[in-house]
């Protein structure tokens, strides 16, 4: 089991949960994870308690990619994409990533929104802060426009 410490710009926990790890490479892990809130309507869809979620972090990227199934039929969701600082996890098997608010949502039919730009406004970044979010940002359009694979 691993723990995932979601963190907001001044480094305060603001989510925590648990997963397994499915797999581990030299600036990634990827674990699975299940929703732990209640069900609640989300872009067109309904995330459930319980949705299972692939989540990819990455110790070299300035994002994280969760892939989303739902828990009555496994079905792809879509892919809930966070911008943030590079994860860390460390010794204790906790994975922790501070949030830029900036996230990207895409359906399984390649539809893409930008989510919560106006949060990520409000931080006042700094300006290589800045420009490194909206540079992973672009990255993520760029890599679910070609349909690679994000590992």
């Amino acid at each position: 089991m691993i723990t995932v410490r979601k963190r907001n710009e001044n480094g305060q926990v603001t989510w925590e949960y648990g997963g397994v790890v499915l797999a581990r490479g030299e600036n990634f892990v990827q674990l699975e994870a299940h929703f732990n809130r209640a069900d609640m309507p989300f872009q067109g869809t309904t995330l459930k308690r319980n949705d299972r979620f692939v989540e990819l972090f990455y110790t070299d990227r300035w994002y994280n990619i969760f892939e989303i199934h739902d828990r009555d039929d496994d079905a792809i969701k879509g892919w809930y994409c966070n911008v943030g600082h590079p994860a860390v996890w460390d010794e204790q098997d906790v994975i922790s990533y501070v949030d830029l608010a900036l996230d990207l949502w895409v359906t399984p039919e390649g539809a893409q929104a930008v989510l919560d730009e106006d949060e990520f406004d409000d931080l006042g970044l700094d300006a290589p802060t800045r420009a490194q979010a909206l540079n992973a940002l672009a990255d993520l359009q760029q890599l679910f426009k070609s349909k690679q694979p994000p590992v």
